[in-house]
């Protein structure tokens, strides 16, 4: 009987003993859910840095760092893109008179490329203008010439092939090779500026 007691009473102790060392401590318990908030935090400051930083970039995607800088300057001029010109384009001098000298229209054929590789040929129809300074003309030598400076740009188109005119460089590169021309026959600078107000290819 007394070793039944004894039995008892050490399996108590010996229960006593084990129970706190199996518990987890307060300190442990408050680990677990401070943690959780900070990771959270991180994973949220991350989001929203990532989300700048995309604005940012669509920002400068779509109105060009030049933009950006006249945003955060202040200034609210308007952005106005580069447009390629002639290398022979000149603004007109104080006081000039600008007058358009209209040219009939004008049919050549140019070289074209077919889709297989082959070269053939097409019709070009383009109405051209001139603009010239009638100060820098006293003789009216532009006027006087008119038909050699239509014989000389019909010579030039008809050199041209269709990849010539493709796109606005193309077109400008035509102008300038027709101004160039204008202001040799006119012996002077009073051509300013060539005009194609019609171009259509076959």
């Amino acid at each position: 009987m007394k070793y039944v007691i004894y039995s008892l009473l050490g399996w108590s102790m010996f229960k006593k003993k084990t129970l706190p060392e199996k518990t987890a401590s307060p300190e442990d318990d408050g680990a677990k859910p401070q943690g959780r908030p900070r990771r959270r935090l991180i994973i949220i400051l991350g989001l929203a840095l990532l989300s700048v930083v995309a604005l940012l970039g669509g920002v400068v995607a779509a109105v060009g760092p030049s933009g950006v800088v006249a945003m955060l300057s202040g200034d609210s001029g308007d952005i106005e893109a580069a447009v390629p010109q002639s290398a022979d384009a000149n603004p007109p001098p104080p006081g000039a008179e600008l007058v358009v000298m209209p040219f009939e229209e004008m049919i050549v054929n140019i070289t074209a490329t077919a889709d297989s590789g082959r070269q053939t040929s097409r019709f070009l129809k383009v109405d051209l203008s001139l603009v010239y300074d009638k100060t820098q003309d006293p003789g009216g030598l532009v006027e006087t010439r008119h038909i050699y400076l239509r014989d000389a740009f019909q010579d030039y188109l008809r050199q041209l092939a269709d990849r010539d005119l493709e796109g606005t460089h193309g077109l400008i590169t035509v102008k300038g090779e027709l101004l160039r021309r204008a202001r040799a026959i006119a012996g002077s600078d009073a051509p300013h500026e060539m005009l194609i107000t019609g171009l259509v290819i076959q």
